[in-house]
Order: structure tokens, then sequence, then C-alpha cells
């Protein structure tokens, strides 16, 4: 069955200075939870994309469908913009987000859900630590079985 939800329809509140300022404080509180693109240059077909932090992404253009027709003059004009989670080019109308450039890279991908994967894993919760109470509580882990010595038939 399908469930209809209805918008609310919410009345026009103009911006006040008070609303800017929380903004304002909302974004430098979160600034430093991602990545900001600090540099763009393009070399060797590849566009090479600079962090805050020093740390660089370099990623082949042929793999890119966004910059398929940029001449050399286009990817000299890219720049980083929107607070450094975007590159812009003018001259090509282009504003491409460095995350979904990045995404675009399988082996990147791979290596990023690794890591993800592995921070978590050390992560712990309620859920785990009740588990581990309840397993606790039934012995613990189980030993690991030796294997037995099974003699074979000659010639195995």
């Amino acid at each position: 069955m399908k469930q209809i939800v209805k918008a609310k329809a919410v009345p026009y509140k103009p911006l006040t200075e008070a609303d800017v300022e929380k903004a304002i404080a909302r974004g430098r509180k979160t600034r430093h939870l991602y990545a900001r693109a600090s540099a763009v240059r393009y070399e060797d077909n590849c566009i090479s994309i600079g962090f805050s932090d020093g740390s660089r992404v370099v990623l082949p253009v042929a793999g890119l469908p966004e910059f398929a027709g940029f001449s050399l003059e286009d990817f000299e004009q890219l720049e980083v913009g929107f607070g450094g989670k975007a590159l812009c080019c003018e001259a090509q109308d282009l504003d491409v987000s460095v995350t979904g450039l990045i995404a675009t890279s399988k082996p990147l991908m791979d290596l990023a859900t690794s890591l993800v994967a592995s921070r978590n894993g050390r992560k712990s919760s309620a859920a785990k630590a009740a588990a581990a109470r309840a397993n606790g509580k039934k012995g613990g882990r189980p030993r690991k079985k030796e294997p037995e010595d099974v003699e074979l038939p000659p010639g195995q």
C-alpha cells in the first residue's frame, strides 16, 4: 500500500542577521570535518587535487567524462570553488564536486570502503558490549578444536 505524504506549507520567513550568524557558526564548526581541496593543477593528462592538510589525489582525465572536450587552456583555468568542495571552470561553465570525482575511481572507493570497515569494526557499541556479555555468560568464545590424528589409507 502506498503511503501519501503531504508537504507542510511553511510560511515565508525573512532571513535575519541572527540566522546568518547561526549559519556561519555552524559552517565554522563543520569545516574541519571534511577534506577541502585547496589547489588544482593539470599535468601529464591528470588532474591533481591538493587538500588543506597537504595530501593530494591524482586522477586521470581519460576516465572523467566531465572533462571531455576540455582544451589545455580550459584545464589551466580550473580552480577550486565552493569552499574547497568543487572544481570550477568558468570557460566551460563547469562546477564538479571533488567528492564526486574521487568517487569515480573504483580503486579509491575500494580503499575508502576498506578503511571505513576497519575503523567501524574497532568501534565499541552498546550492542557489541551486550553481545560480549551474553557470550561470556555462556562460557565465552568456544575453543578451537585441535585436528585429530586421522590415519590415512596407504598411498594417500
